[in-house]
């Protein structure tokens, strides 16, 4: 069994001379706003053990930003602060994908 119930990487990624990439959509915030409302949900205590963690490339820079959900191995991509809320609803929480999102 895995350490973390979900662990979830979120490509940070900046690459050079305005290449594509996912940090040009504002994935570091977007973590950054994933993991305080994770916190602030609990969903990180002992008993839940949900972790986000910041990630290098991810090498799906055409369909960025992304995000990837393991141990389920779930691929998606995100636009907003709405689209992180549905994702941490649905599948961290209650364990459901969020097909419209994935990749």
């Amino acid at each position: 069994m895995s350490y973390y119930q979900r662990h979830v990487f979120f490509c940070v990624n900046q690459r050079e001379a305005g290449a594509i990439c996912c940090n040009n959509h504002g994935a570091q915030a977007m973590r950054d706003y994933a993991k305080a409302r994770v916190k602030a949900l609990k969903l990180d205590s002992k008993s839940k053990r949900i972790r986000i963690n910041n990630a290098g490339c991810l090498d799906r820079c055409n369909e960025g930003p992304v995000i990837v959900v393991y141990p389920e191995d779930v691929w998606y991509t995100y636009v907003d602060k709405e689209d992180i809320d549905e994702i941490i609803e649905e599948h961290l929480k209650n364990g459901r994908v969020v097909e419209r999102l994935r990749i």
